[in-house]
């Protein structure tokens, strides 16, 4: 199927790992032209000649950009001040008791996982409704709906997600511009393929049985019993950024393995 998505500019928050590298490398093998995006020099251009080569699309460069400093986020835009596709899935996680999180830890998961998405919304949404044509995709999670109790501060930034892409939608009536959310489960990506192998470590356990446990004890509403693979959520990302999906607007998308129980 084509997705009709060659010659179209897309950037991709946090993306030289994880679900960001699978979403970039989709965007790329279907023609898109990629703006990879992380922290550090090295980390980009490393992935930016993976995903050349993965994918075949020389139309592939690299940004670097810290979400936690406004003025490199500011830095970004004055540099690349149109595109057509932004995903805003950069984000970060940290497993930790409620009575542990201090101001400091809320504000800063708020800042990278919720205003780094705002800011950049700001900034493109009025030159695609001008151009006729766009698409703004947050990365949320879950999380947002199910709030998990061992990082609350993580499902509280992921739940806004939901209502500023909402809110924006709303923005978009009338225009071939949409917004939405993609809430996927938990997923095998760098950081949680880490969280699990010292687990795995800290328990004298296979990462296969530590899996199983996950879902048995942790997320048991799970309906394939297993984490979802970075491609899998990258997937139907890459549905959602294309014309292909242009009756889809304002939605919450699950890819979520049937976690969530609720018909909505």
């Amino acid at each position: 199927m084509d997705l009709q998505l060659k010659n179209k500019k897309a950037l991709v928050t946090g993306s030289t790992a994880g679900i960001g590298f699978a979403i970039a490398l989709n965007l790329a093998k279907e023609g898109a032209e990629v703006i990879v995006n992380g922290r550090t020099a090295q980390r980009v251009e490393t992935s930016v000649a993976q995903i050349k080569a993965q994918s075949g699309n020389d139309k592939v460069s690299g940004m670097v950009a810290d979400f936690a400093d406004a003025e490199s986020i500011n830095a970004l835009i004055s540099q690349l001040p149109e595109i057509d596709i932004l995903v805003n899935n950069v984000a970060i996680f940290e497993p930790k008791a409620f009575v542990d999180i201090t101001d400091k830890d809320w504000l800063h998961i708020y800042e990278i996982n919720v205003l780094s998405g705002i800011r950049l919304s700001r900034a493109y949404f009025p030159g695609m409704v001008k151009n006729g044509w766009g698409r703004i995709i947050f990365i949320s999670s879950e999380s947002a709906v199910q709030i998990p109790e061992e990082m609350i501060h993580y499902g509280v930034s992921k739940t806004a997600q939901l209502a500023v892409a909402r809110g924006l939608a709303e923005l978009t009536k009338g225009t071939d511009v949409t917004v939405n959310s993609v809430l996927p489960g938990p997923t095998f990506s760098e950081g949680v393929e880490g969280f699990i192998e010292n687990l795995a470590k800290d328990q004298n356990k296979t990462v296969i049985e530590v899996e199983r446990d996950f879902f048995k004890t942790i997320r048991p509403t799970s309906i394939i019993q297993r984490f979802l693979s970075t491609t899998e959520v990258a997937n139907m990302v890459t549905y959602l950024a294309s014309p292909l999906a242009a009756a889809t607007n304002g939605a919450a998308i699950r890819t979520e393995g049937g976690l969530l129980k609720g018909l909505l």
